[in-house]
């Protein structure tokens, strides 16, 4: 897929990989970017950046894990620009908790790392299967094809989120809707960056599993893996690696996460976990 001309929304798009993806592709000539996020203000900030772009830049507030609003997010995008090019499910959830993370944690990380997504398909495939066109990218994390050590709920959501993404490419491709997984290892976010500055163990466990990319950097491999309508979109290319190395050995792949895992723990600070939106 390019981007010139196209109608995009991107929810999490009020900060962090979200604002880069939105910004990128109003640069790349979309004719229309509507910036969907929690936060009303950070929203309209960035689809103001939009517009200085050339592209035409619409905030709209949503909750992602609640399905009406999802829906309202794309019927407003439908009636305003008459179609949907491309669907970026980007929001997400983090807390740095384990066995001690309540059911209120697991229900809101399944909520947001998960349900959104299938709130997001259920609310734009109609009108895509009936135009014989679209594009869902679905920001999973490579925790979600790898693990996060410090946060049960975050990976289990976000292996579920990959199998979802499979299954949509999988029961849609023949009839022309495409699927992108996007499965960033570290990226300089408020999510994480927070994290690492309260020693969550979750974010310190990201930081020693290799470089910290910038938001613009990740929005650049989106743009490259849409061009390619690739599947998997890998903005770190060793992920490619750890993910053959799991198949091909389970037991030594997870010894050697905990020794990673081992090695961060004698690095960190003490501190607390977080919450946060991507």
């Amino acid at each position: 897929m390019q981007l010139r001309a196209k109608v995009v929304v991107v929810t999490g798009g009020g900060s962090g990989i979200g604002a880069a993806m939105a910004r990128r592709f109003a640069a790349e000539g979309a004719e229309a970017v509507v910036v969907a996020d929690l936060d009303q203000d950070r929203a309209a900030r960035v689809a103001e950046e939009v517009g200085r772009h050339g592209a035409f830049g619409l905030a709209a507030r949503t909750d992602v894990g609640a399905e009406p609003e999802v829906r309202a997010l794309a019927g407003q995008a439908l009636a305003r620009f008459g179609r949907i090019d491309l669907f970026c499910s980007n929001a997400g959830v983090a807390f740095g908790r384990g066995l001690e993370a309540s059911a209120a944690d697991w229900q809101r990380a399944w909520t947001v790392n998960l349900l959104a997504h299938v709130h997001a398909a259920n609310a734009v495939l109609p009108a895509m299967l009936e135009r014989g066109e679209g594009y869902l990218l679905q920001t999973c994390s490579a925790a979600g094809l790898l693990t996060n050590p410090g946060d049960a709920p975050y990976t289990v959501s976000k292996h579920a989120a990959v199998g979802f993404a499979e299954w949509l490419a999988v029961t849609y491709g023949d009839r022309n809707i495409k699927v992108s997984a996007l499965c960033p290892q570290g990226v300089r976010t408020p999510m994480l960056l927070g994290g690492l500055e309260q020693g969550d163990p979750a974010a310190w466990a990201v930081a020693a599993a290799g470089a910290l990319l910038e938001p613009e950097q990740v929005a650049d491999a989106v743009v490259e893996g849409l061009a390619a309508e690739r599947f998997l979109i890998l903005p770190h290319p060793e992920v490619a690696t750890h993910l053959q190395r799991k198949a091909a050995n389970p037991d030594r792949w997870l010894a050697g996460v905990r020794r990673m895992v081992a090695g961060a723990a004698r690095q960190r600070p003490a501190g607390g976990a977080v919450e946060a939106g991507r």
